[in-house]
């Protein structure tokens, strides 16, 4: 069995410990806003908050998560409700087709919380890992102005 504290909820898991953390969210936890975009790393689109550190839920094994918290956008906000973060990226209409966007929030999320106004080169390094193939990146990186209250500077 395996124990995992998801969204502020613990869970007990009958899955084989070496089961990508991506997997347990999305089959048995029903948790389907983490993404599968290429299984190794490099996309961004399952990116998760374990503990404080955003990771990439696809190469994270659930053994390795312990008794460290995980939280995905589910925890953010819901439709009728979104977070900060989700409504900036409403109002920046910073989604196009969508698949990247929790990846992107769940990073974010991860930078305001351990640096409220990040200035933008620390803004820009900590956004590199994530990728979005609709290049609406410029977008994506003026919703998360808007919640920090910084705007962009030059570098």
């Amino acid at each position: 069995m395996i124990k995992l504290t998801v969204n502020g909820i613990e869970h007990e898991l009958d899955i084989d410990p070496s089961m990508p953390l991506l997997y347990a969210l999305r089959n048995p936890l029903q948790l389907h806003g983490a993404k599968f975009g290429c299984g190794l790393g490099q996309c961004g689109a399952c990116t998760v908050i374990v503990d404080d550190r955003a990771v990439f839920s696809c190469l994270l094994p659930v053994s390795a998560i312990g008794n460290r918290r995980v939280r995905t956008i589910e925890s953010l906000g819901a439709t009728d409700k979104p977070g900060k973060l989700q409504q900036a990226f409403i109002d920046h209409q910073a989604a196009q087709c969508g698949y990247c966007i929790a990846g992107m929030i769940m990073r974010a999320t991860a930078l305001l919380e351990k640096t409220p106004h990040p200035t933008e080169a620390q803004l820009r390094e900590h956004m590199e890992p994530n990728l979005c193939r609709c290049s609406t990146h410029m977008r994506i990186l003026a919703a998360i102005r808007q919640v920090a209250g910084t705007t962009e500077t030059t570098r």
